[in-house]
């Protein structure tokens, strides 16, 4: 019995004022993607609008989600969208689950346009809960400025969008689905994947399986506790960790993915990673790790290791840096170069010095380490908040910084604790931490930084002393960090202040831009830098705390915002 072809609707609309992507795409309450009528359509279509016609007509696109509450929803609008803006065949995730590194990894291996990830990172779940859109490019990576800027410009002035509301797909069933659309002489298509085994592919790849897998087996056996928080990394852990690698299936928790991620932000910090916290505890695990609700990483929620003491996240990308000849891809491939976003410690970059190789320094978020990698010029490349990843693909990856980790692990023969001490012996220790300030007023958190600003560029300021009991710091250089692509000449403004002091030490201000919507959020990073081993045991808030005194003084955030301290504290 023949079928007739599924229409195309062309619908009007109205503008929304809140559509420009920040940092992270676009990011709201799930109630206003749900409830407010063209809100989840009108963001669809800027998405889809930016990409030149010629380029859209028949083109690949990959699509996938984190699992969380309303992403089943969105992919059949975003299916319905893209069959009727001319997009020509469609990837998605077996029931609509991909992490955002394998999504980064299907664009680049089938050579698609970009891909779309529904996600919020960290941010919480279910009806109540966040959701997001980002919008990765070709390269596998993030939407670079001049992308995000397109959306934006369609966003204001949208009249109308095109869907077909009569297309409807089956997220469960694996394989191909094809739909005559009218007035188009190419079938439709949507191939539904396993959101592993592609991935699975690279990383077997990049590493040395063998050698892993011997560390997680046997009489010696490295044992491992891994916590997948409800997210989407639940499927990677289990088939990847203990049914490729051997680790037992007890070593992985909470892997089933939940749309409320289990009612629980998916966000391994010390306060919600209860089960990898209280697993370490007893000492029997070697190794533990959590993942954010992508695979990625955005405020700590990417890799966590522990064993009595906690690797921070800084020196996890330096001593990862150190480490590469450990990693079969990198002794083939070479180390070119490392980067790090401007407020990350300057840890690696004691690393890059030593090894003689270029450290390049960049604004906060991933796009801008593309252009350094597609370029040649930077290998490893992280930010603060425990992201971190390499030119295998052009996203944060989670599992992978686990692999590293393992196989760091397996070749020097040492627990974490015996890495991270060695590696402090050597370089030094970056004594580190980040203040949160979420859900500021917009415009009280604009005049105070751009108050501050204002003193850190007084001339006067660079000469300035501030003394807190017996420290004293001199100011060496204070700006508001700018950065210019060394690919393409881009210049981006306005990344951060940052103040550096003749120590070494570090205060750093910026304003977030990837908040949920609820108001603003500033961030305050503080880093003091220590060579003395016999002080290299101290407690981070004790040591960094004169700097945190001059931070809050200087920038009188408590008595500016009404606040009695930060929302988190990293």
């Amino acid at each position: 019995m023949e079928t007739s072809p599924i229409p195309v609707v062309t619908v009007q609309t109205s503008p929304f004022e809140d559509q420009r992507p920040g940092t992270n795409g676009l990011r709201r309450k799930t109630a206003m993607f749900e409830g407010k009528k063209n809100y989840l359509q009108n963001y669809i279509q800027c998405l889809l609008s930016s990409i030149d016609l010629r380029d859209r007509q028949g083109c690949t696109m990959v699509v996938g989600s984190d699992g969380r509450y309303f992403s089943r929803a969105a992919i059949e609008v975003i299916v319905q969208m893209a069959a009727a803006n001319g997009i020509g065949r469609l990837v998605i995730g077996h029931n609509g689950l991909l992490s955002t590194p394998a999504v980064s990894c299907i664009i680049r291996k089938i050579k698609a346009i970009g891909g779309i990830i529904l996600t919020a990172s960290h941010n919480p779940g279910g009806p109540g809960g966040d959701f997001g859109i980002k919008f990765n490019v070709a390269n596998g990576g993030p939407s670079p400025d001049t992308v995000m800027e397109r959306i934006a410009q369609v966003s204001r002035t949208l009249e109308e969008y095109a869907i077909c509301p009569d297309l409807h797909i089956d997220l469960n069933r694996l394989g191909r689905q094809d739909f005559d659309l009218e007035n188009k002489f190419k079938p439709f298509r949507v191939e539904i994947v396993d959101s592993v085994e592609v991935y699975l592919q690279l990383l077997r790849n990049l590493f040395d399986f063998g050698t892993i897998k011997s560390l997680l087996t046997g009489p010696d056996q490295l044992k491992i506790h891994i916590d997948a928080m409800n997210g989407v990394m639940g499927p990677y852990v289990r088939r990847i960790l203990c049914d490729e690698l051997g680790a037992p299936a007890n070593s992985a928790v909470n892997c089933i993915p939940l749309e409320d991620f289990g009612g629980q932000p998916p966000e391994p910090t010390l306060t919600y990673a209860t089960s990898l916290v209280e697993a370490m505890k007893g000492g029997e695990f070697g190794f533990g790790a959590a993942f954010d609700a992508d695979g990625v990483k955005d405020c700590l929620e990417n890799v966590k290791l522990l064993k009595r003491i906690l690797c921070e996240p800084s020196d996890s990308l330096a001593i990862m840096a150190a480490n590469l000849s450990a990693i079969p891809y990198f002794k083939q491939m070479g180390v070119r170069g490392f980067a790090r976003s401007m407020p990350t410690s300057t840890a690696i970059d004691r690393v890059a010095k030593a090894m003689k190789l270029a450290l390049y320094e960049t604004p906060t978020g991933w796009r801008y380490f593309g252009n350094l990698m597609d370029s040649g010029r930077c290998s490893l490349c992280g930010e603060e908040s425990f992201g971190t990843g390499s030119d295998h693909i052009r996203e944060k990856d989670g599992l992978w910084s686990v692999l590293v980790w393992l196989s760091i692990m397996a070749a020097r023969k040492q627990s974490v604790e015996q890495i991270v001490r060695e590696h402090w012996a050597k370089f030094g220790r970056h004594y580190f931490c980040r203040f949160d300030y979420e859900g500021l007023d917009p415009r009280a958190a604009f005049y105070l930084m751009k108050d501050l600003e204002g003193v850190i560029s007084d001339k006067a300021f660079t000469y300035q002393k501030f003394a807190v009991g017996d420290h004293v710091y001199a100011v060496e250089k204070a700006d508001n960090f700018e950065y210019i692509d060394p690919v393409d000449g881009t210049v981006a403004r306005n990344q951060g202040l940052r103040i550096i002091f003749n120590d070494a030490s570090r205060l750093v201000f910026r304003m977030s831009g990837s908040g949920g919507g609820c108001g603003a959020t500033i961030r305050i990073y503080a880093e003091s830098f220590e060579r003395d081993p016999e002080r290299h045991s101290r407690e981070t808030q004790v040591v960094l705390g004169p700097l945190i005194a001059i931070a809050l003084k200087m920038s009188n955030i408590h008595e500016r915002t009404g606040r009695r301290g930060p929302n988190v504290i990293t």
